[in-house]
């Protein structure tokens, strides 16, 4: 098959820890031709969705991984698979991206399917699940976010549309920086924050499960640094093996079969303490670690996923 992938330039990834990266290889692997594209180079002309991407092979070679050639217009009609890959802020930017990749229903399968990228992201997803999803509020009033803490105590205040652990504030219930992290937030974007109980159990780690077409197949625990709250890895936290509880398979049968159903092959979901907290849809991250840990070959489970979406197109 011809797969392109829509992703941030492919030259900065780091190779033993990108997703991207791995699903990459592992495509050339089983014999696909690749294209890379940013969303810079995605536009639309004449009732046609077009890029500007180039040809890649790839390599594991620190400084080195990727050999581009030319880039060259290309009507991504004619493409085979498209993995919807950038990472997020999940802006206008974004959801415009998704907006022109849906035009390409029924002639190219793109991975996640846009539509619902756009419709469910992360911390808006959970709210369908209220009964597996600690306490939650989003608003952006400060009063309304006042009430909620004053009801909770212990909350985390994170941005609505954040990734990476970029933003992320544990308020204790003496903390008095409820204020001036508001009038910080609301002065950036027009955006509603998010705010939930805080979950102590994320001192022992903060689980990031991958569901493959909606089926679990592992997870790894994300341990935060000494005197840090937040246990993303782009933050300092470490990655330990790990097995699934009975309580996180019985989270994944809920949402999996909705999940398949959208058209989200790859989703990494975080579970602290038995509780869902994110359902990662728009970049999910975290193979290379679970290839690690459980010498499983999990690009390949996914990539037998969307080899019979599209043989079945």
């Amino acid at each position: 098959m011809l797969v392109a992938f829509q992703m941030d330039p492919i030259e900065d990834v780091d190779i033993d820890a990108d997703s991207s990266f791995r699903l990459a290889e592992e495509a050339q692997a089983r014999g696909h031709d690749l294209l890379v594209y940013t969303p810079s180079d995605l536009a639309y002309r004449e009732d046609r969705v077009i890029a500007r991407a180039r040809p890649v092979k790839v390599q594991r070679e620190r400084g080195n991984h990727v050999i581009a050639g030319a880039p060259k217009m290309v009507d991504l009609a004619e493409v085979d698979v498209i993995w919807l890959r950038q990472d997020p802020p999940f802006d206008m930017g974004y959801i415009t991206t998704t907006h022109l990749l849906d035009r390409l229903k029924g002639q190219t399968l793109v991975v996640n399917d846009p539509f619902w990228v756009r419709n469910v992201p992360e911390k808006l997803m959970v709210l369908d699940y209220p009964d597996l999803t600690p306490p939650t509020m989003i608003a952006r009033d400060l009063e309304m976010l006042k009430a909620f803490k004053a009801d909770h105590g212990d909350v985390i205040l994170k941005p609505l549309y954040g990734n990476g652990g970029a933003g992320v504030f544990r308020l204790t219930p003496d903390d008095r920086n409820l204020n001036s992290l508001h009038e910080l937030f609301t002065g950036i974007n027009r955006e509603p924050l998010i705010m939930q109980k805080f979950l102590p159990d994320v001192s022992a780690g903060d689980k990031r499960v991958i569901l493959v077409d909606g089926e679990p197949v592992g997870g790894i625990n994300r341990v935060p640094a000494k005197g840090e709250t937040r246990s993303n890895m782009h933050v300092g936290g470490r990655p330990e093996a790990t097995e699934l509880t009975e309580r996180e398979r019985e989270i994944c049968a809920i949402i999996g079969p909705r999940l398949k159903e959208m058209g989200q092959v790859f989703v990494g979901i975080d579970v602290i303490g038995g509780w869902l907290t994110e359902i990662n849809v728009t970049s999910p991250t975290g193979i290379q670690e679970l290839e690690r840990f459980d010498g499983v070959n999990i690009a390949a489970r996914i990539w037998e996923a969307i080899e019979r979406r599209a043989a079945a197109a």
